[in-house]
């Protein structure tokens, strides 16, 4: 074998061996962040289940209170326009990449939150439904739920901060830009939540 040629064999088995770090390397990230995305997509879908949890509970509570407290038909309207407008979103992962979407959700939970509220501080005034077994029970898993709704919420941007933080530094953000993965939106706190309520008795 001449030196040529051993020269040359060496060459290209140098190149095959850089070739092969260079691939492997952009696969391990690559592999790397489609893991961490399918976090985010886990933890969203973990939030739709607590918001979906929430939207079955309010039927019956909305019943329940009806029985007892006839003539709150504004609270009553209030909710069940929230409600109806949550159901219209059309809810799926392709959101996360969607801020505009994304914040459209938000919202739409957000004034339900409210709505919910307002029918809760409503009961209230009614001493026969604060003691109506039906309704208290209703009203546990209600406020059950928004503990979950708030934990997961949490959990999701937990995932969502760290997919964040990865595709922006180096060499991921490289890799981000090939493979066309983008930042995922955070949940935000309800405007006006910074301001303490004011608590008239």
């Amino acid at each position: 074998m001449s030196k040529g040629l051993k020269i040359g064999l060496g060459v290209l088995a140098g190149i095959i061996i850089i070739a092969f770090i260079v691939i492997s390397w952009f696969v391990g990230h690559y592999n790397t962040l489609v893991t961490m995305e399918e976090q985010v997509t886990q933890t969203w879908s973990q939030v739709e289940n607590q918001y979906q949890r929430r939207a079955d509970l309010i039927p019956n509570l909305v019943s329940t209170v009806k029985g007892v407290a006839e003539f709150e038909k504004e609270t009553f309207t209030a909710v069940t326009e929230a409600r109806s407008k949550v159901n219209q979103i059309n809810v799926n992962s392709d959101m996360l990449n969607n801020p505009q979407a994304f914040q459209q959700f938000q919202a739409a939970q957000d004034n339900l939150g409210s709505a919910l509220s307002r029918l809760l501080v409503t009961v209230e005034k009614y001493p026969d439904l604060k003691a109506n077994e039906n309704f208290l029970q209703l009203q546990a898993q209600l406020e059950g739920t928004e503990n979950r709704i708030s934990v997961e919420r949490r959990n999701f941007n937990l995932a969502v901060q760290g997919f964040n933080t990865t595709i922006r530094q180096f060499p991921a953000n490289f890799i981000a830009g090939i493979a066309g993965f983008s930042q995922k939106a955070y949940f935000q706190a309800v405007t006006g939540s910074d301001v303490a309520p004011k608590v008239e008795f």
